[in-house]
């Protein structure tokens, strides 16, 4: 089968919204090219494996692709893309060039491919994510292994932002805990949470793909019965009438939630009023350009700042409601 390949070139910073553009637009699959210092020292503490193809892309910038079946109308799909792009700078997000190139590819060329650089990574002292093609032992009792099937769409546990998150929820979590994941995508951070000790999972996404996606991970790890991955936009499923299966008694003990600052900023109120006197909620998906503005959000809600975690050029926050 032949698909329209749409490739826009960006920065690291715009790459969350303008993939979100893409599944919108009605992308069978996406992939996202970073800059890899291949170079660069890497932390083996926790038996990383690295195994990363090289390429041109300068620091900071992006390359995202978005992949259209035969038959796409190409033109409108880059002119919606283009409007959405430019609409960015109105939140501040720096989109760098933003040029768009459009040609045709074999299925074969992108489907299957990029899963020879997806190995098992040990992203914290428990947890290890292993693809569902690999095969892999656990080196301890205390090792936990997430199985992952991402799909062309979600991210493997790689990115900083999802590893941030998957290192802060391990010094949180408690045995017991009931979680709430905003933005679920792959399900990694909801599945995570349980491997940890938490007892239930509300996962929430509004993009059905995403949902989709979870609850297929969800019963690779064998958890249907502990995670509920529901369809909402941000917290607005907790607002419905009572009666509504949210697998989670609120208040809760934990809300994490992995994705743009733009966003995470329009909710802190409602993740306070979710949470425990004395609850966490663990914030990242923040680039550095962006950190000051969501810590003062936090603290103004009445939440106390407990840890500040980077990696690379993105933020984590770890924060305690008083």
């Amino acid at each position: 089968m032949i698909w329209k390949e749409i490739t826009i070139h960006t920065t690291e910073e715009a790459v969350e919204m303008i993939t979100n553009f893409l599944h919108e637009a009605g992308a069978g699959g996406v992939t996202i090219e970073e800059y890899v210092d291949n170079d660069k020292p890497r932390d083996t503490s926790l038996g990383q494996w690295f195994e990363v193809p090289p390429n041109d892309i300068p620091q900071g910038e992006a390359r995202i692709s978005g992949y259209f079946p035969e038959g796409t109308d190409v033109e409108a799909v880059v002119a919606s893309v283009k409007e959405r792009i430019a609409e960015l700078a109105e939140y501040d997000i720096d989109t760098g060039r933003a040029d768009i190139s459009v040609r045709d590819v074999s299925e074969d060329d992108w489907a299957n491919n990029w899963k020879q650089y997806f190995k098992p990574i040990r992203v914290s002292r428990k947890l290890t994510i292993k693809p569902t093609w690999e095969e892999y032992a656990p080196e301890s009792e205390d090792e936990k292994i997430i199985e992952l099937d991402p799909g062309m769409a979600f991210g493997t546990g790689t990115h900083p932002t999802t590893s941030l998150c998957l290192r802060t929820l391990e010094g949180v979590i408690q045995s017991g805990d009931e979680v709430i994941d905003v933005g679920t995508g792959s399900g990694i951070l909801a599945i995570g949470a349980v491997k940890l000790g938490a007892s239930r999972v509300l996962a929430l996404d509004l993009d059905p793909v995403a949902v989709s996606s979870a609850m297929e991970n969800t019963r690779l790890n064998k958890l249907d019965d502990q995670i509920s991955v529901v369809e909402s936009d941000l917290l607005s499923v907790l607002k419905q009438e009572a009666g509504a299966e949210l697998n989670v008694t609120l208040p809760v003990r934990v809300v994490v939630a992995n994705i743009l600052a733009e966003i995470i900023l329009l909710f802190i109120d409602d993740v306070y009023r979710a949470l425990q006197p004395g609850g966490y909620y663990i914030a990242s998906g923040i680039y550095k350009n962006k950190e000051q503005a969501v810590e003062q959000a936090l603290l103004a809600a009445g939440f106390e700042i407990t840890e500040t975690a980077r990696e690379e050029d993105w933020v984590a926050f770890v924060a305690r409601k008083r």
